[in-house]
């Protein structure tokens, strides 16, 4: 769960919002809309810990972790939609980035492959063996199918997004925006 208590942020004389106070439960999804300049970003920023509140506090339930992707819409257009999923968690992402650049380096070192391994038990850590698995049944779950995970975000231009779209607002069966950890 992730909460908020009356919070405010405020930049100059003019606050831009004041006594937010808000519950995101387990097992729903959230739309956050608004005009433009009304703060919806900001929220968002508050929300991931990117930007501190003028006032009042946010609450991430003990255990868990908040999973967020950067806002722009066409950053990972070429990238498969598992790997956008799975960047996320930044933690699991990093540690399984410089685990394969190593492992693809054929100048990697015995200290490299030490380090590969310390980035095998971070991978673990974090659930890495199943996080594509995990990943992939949100979008079956959804109706999108398991195979959507391997295609580019490009491909869903026009008609096509709309499987990913269904499979990304509708209730998860077993995946949520915040996970726990261990």
């Amino acid at each position: 769960m992730l909460a908020t208590s009356n919070v405010a942020v405020q930049f100059g004389a003019k606050p831009l919002f004041e006594q937010v106070t808000v519950k995101f439960s387990d097992g729903n999804r959230y739309g956050l809309i608004g005009a433009n300049g009304s703060g919806k970003s900001t929220l968002m920023k508050v929300l991931g810990g990117d930007l501190d509140p003028s006032a009042g506090d946010v609450m991430l339930q003990a255990g868990m972790r908040l999973g967020k992707l950067n806002q722009n819409q066409f950053g990972y257009e070429d990238e498969r939609v598992l790997d956008v999923v799975m960047r996320g968690h930044s933690e699991l992402w990093a540690a399984m980035q410089e685990r394969d650049r190593i492992y693809a380096d054929p100048k990697a070192t015995d200290e490299d492959y030490m380090k590969a391994a310390e980035l095998e038990g971070v991978f673990a850590e974090y659930g890495g063996y199943d996080a594509e698995a995990r990943a992939g049944s949100s979008f079956s779950a959804g109706g999108a199918g398991s195979s959507v995970g391997s295609r580019g975000l490009r491909s869903f231009e026009n008609n096509g997004a709309a499987p990913l779209t269904r499979s990304m607002t509708q209730a998860p069966q077993a995946a949520s925006p915040v996970v726990p950890t261990t």
